[in-house]
């Protein structure tokens, strides 16, 4: 081999050793800079920093008003499948197309396993259980959510890990949250039974049914004396009290909020535009760009 050979094969050993030293430096950079990959749930992140989080709710199959809803600002989506014809074919294609920045939350039709086990394999990072009036409704469904030891969550085919990481598995139990509603007098009277399960991480004061199962108003003693009564079982246990959006600002302990369906932000959003005050992105007097994203 001659000289001026053996001489292009040194620097080119050596551009290739500096480009993948750089390459090194980079990647350990960005590491750096990313969010830990094991605690992949904005939800739970911003809670345990003591901070309050909204979640926006969806129960119409509709891709694009679920992208819509999933950049709008939300901290989480309310997905709907205990009181709408969603499916989780549906559900699965909206989440896959987009998974955040609000973070897919379902509250499913029931505490069977078929339920659960289908609204974590598509991606769902929080799983609001309706009307804990049992203690075997949360177990299970605390069980079926979680992977062993913690459950019985089996293995199998879903989007969880084209969403959140090859690792999801390994991670999935700190991140997946547990919310129990306590919907009735039944719900209530376990409530610190509830509160104090290790895996139940939101406790939600229906305030609706609530009334519905009492016959009860807002702000009736004995119906007062029921949120109370939820409020300081759940923040005894250290839990997170959440309730409908509407109480936000105006009761103390609570953190966690459900907010307007859809069909609610439809409307005021375009008694806004009829008004006049919507806020379009622009100056006004200037006419929005057609196809423009904000």
């Amino acid at each position: 081999m001659s000289l001026l050979r053996r001489v292009d094969l040194s620097r080119g050993a050596r551009a290739l050793g500096l480009a993948l030293a750089l390459l090194a430096v980079a990647l350990t950079a960005r590491a750096a800079a990313s969010p830990d990959a094991a605690h992949f749930n904005t939800v739970k992140q911003k809670l345990a920093a003591g901070k309050q989080v909204v979640g926006g709710t969806v129960d119409v199959a509709d891709v694009d008003v679920y992208c819509a809803m999933a950049s709008a600002g939300f901290d989480f989506l309310w997905i709907e499948m205990q009181h709408s014809a969603l499916t989780y074919s549906q559900v699965a294609t909206m989440i896959r197309a987009c998974p955040g920045p609000a973070i897919p939350f379902i509250r499913v039709p029931t505490d069977s396993e078929g339920d659960i086990q289908k609204a974590v394999d598509i991606g769902a990072l929080g799983v609001i259980v309706p009307m804990v009036d049992t203690m075997a409704k949360i177990r299970n469904a605390i069980g079926f959510a979680k992977y062993p030891p913690v459950g019985t969550r089996s293995l199998g085919g879903g989007q969880y890990g084209a969403l959140w990481g090859r690792d999801y598995r390994q991670h999935a139990n700190d991140n997946v949250m547990i919310v129990a509603m306590v919907e009735s007098p039944a719900g209530v009277q376990i409530v610190d039974e509830i509160a104090r399960l290790d895996q139940v991480d939101v406790v939600f004061v229906a305030s609706t049914d609530l009334g519905s199962f009492t016959g009860l108003q807002q702000g009736d003693p004995k119906y007062e004396q029921l949120v109370t009564q939820i409020k300081e079982a759940t923040l005894g246990a250290g839990k997170v009290l959440a309730g409908p959006s509407a109480w936000q600002g105006t009761r103390d302990g609570f953190r966690f909020f459900q907010g307007p369906p859809v069909s609610a932000l439809i409307r005021s959003g375009a008694k806004l535009a009829l008004e006049g005050t919507a806020d379009t992105g622009t100056p006004r007097g200037v006419a929005p760009i057609e196809g423009a994203e904000r």
